[in-house]
């Protein structure tokens, strides 16, 4: 089973990244690109797990590891 996860600041945090790329973009011509909010993508590989299993573990690495909860926010699916 491969799950796919997707980590973003939460949308009442201040997204320092994401304000310098905009204004990067902004001067190298981009300016139709309004606000930008960067994030993280991860991959993972769960081998045999049936469904329900991997749901509980792939939570338990978000809550653990892979996000901080405080100031971010995850989602992930299960293919």
């Amino acid at each position: 089973m491969k799950a796919t996860v997707y980590v973003t600041i939460k949308q009442n945090v201040l997204d320092v990244q994401g304000t310098a790329v905009q204004g990067a973009l902004h001067s190298m011509g981009f300016e139709e690109v309004g606000k930008v909010r960067i994030g993280k993508y991860l991959e993972l590989e769960l081998g045999n797990v049936d469904k329900a299993e991997a749901e509980t573990r792939v939570k338990a690495m978000c809550e653990k590891l892979l996000a901080n909860t405080v100031i971010e926010d995850y989602r992930y699916e299960l293919a």
